[in-house]
């Protein structure tokens, strides 16, 4: 079975080298997530980029974006990360930016943090950024649910806030990042209702190849996600992806085959996201 990681990050900060290292126990190489890659299938994955990281090329072409120390992996495309204080002080230079990355060939999407910025998804200083989702006709990714920083406003990243926006831009698709947990059902009820949210499965697991096998076991907490499946019922709209590098990734292919029926493994695993994500829909054929 081919996998397409829908939810990664692959930047070169020092809180996801520490994370790889204490949490997951992963190499955070562009080495170590081919091999990773490689022992489950996973043809491409899309990475969540750090909001106002610099995005210049390199000298053989690639974003500066997709670079870890021992380089990068040809199969990476990309949603575009976008901080709101930067919009706010500079509007005009940032969307230039923005815009510039938008026109990367690895480029597939965009990517908003409510939560981890205190700005709500439906607040003025993002309307430039839906125009240029719709001109480009990319989805916009949002986190939703939980911040891994303490620091974090949950008020923000609450998936109900995610309703007004689905309703007022209806040619717009959206995606609820980690389906909104811990408030799951809440994603599950946007996702039934809205023709054009969908919600990706990653980061319901931080730890290491034991954690998950701990979490695959405790039955009481795979309910709490199959629950959320069930009631939708809308396995059409719901993508894998892995959160990397807080989780090794084999283990948690199998912590997913563990709460999604099997019937629907092909399209949560990769149909789904190659028919969302526009540059996957012609290079995954």
């Amino acid at each position: 079975m081919k996998i397409i990681d829908a939810h990664l990050h692959f930047s070169d900060r020092e809180g996801f080298k520490k994370t790889a290292r204490e949490v997951a126990e992963v190499p955070y190489t562009a080495e170590g997530l081919k091999n990773e890659y490689k022992s489950v299938n996973v043809v491409a994955g899309i990475v969540m980029t750090s909001p106002g990281q610099e995005d210049s090329l390199t000298s053989s072409g690639k974003s500066r974006e997709l670079m870890l120390e021992d380089g990068t992996l040809d199969n990476l495309f990309t949603c575009v990360g976008i901080n709101p204080v930067d919009l706010s002080k500079d509007s005009k230079a940032e969307l230039y930016l923005i815009e510039e990355k938008l026109n990367l060939p690895h480029a597939t999407g965009i990517k908003l943090y409510p939560g981890y910025f205190p700005a709500y998804v439906t607040e003025a200083i993002y309307n430039p950024i839906y125009k240029l989702a719709k001109k480009y006709d990319v989805p916009v990714a949002i986190h939703s649910g939980d911040t891994s920083s303490t620091r974090g406003q949950l008020k923000y990243s609450h998936p109900l806030t995610l309703d007004e926006l689905a309703v007022k831009y209806q040619e717009i698709n959206f995606v609820i990042c980690h389906m909104g947990d811990p408030w799951v059902l809440d994603a599950a009820e946007l996702i039934s209702k809205n023709r054009n949210v969908y919600a990706d499965l990653s980061g319901f697991i931080a730890g290491n190849a034991h954690m998950v096998q701990k979490r695959i076991q405790t039955p009481l907490y795979l309910d709490h996600f199959r629950q959320a499946f069930i009631y939708s019922d809308r396995y059409d709209k719901l993508m894998f992806g892995t959160d990397w590098p807080i989780v090794p990734v084999a283990p948690y292919v199998d912590f997913i085959k563990a709460i999604i029926p099997e019937e629907h493994h092909g399209d949560v695993f990769f149909n789904n996201a190659k028919k969302l994500y526009p540059k996957l829909r012609s290079l995954l054929m």
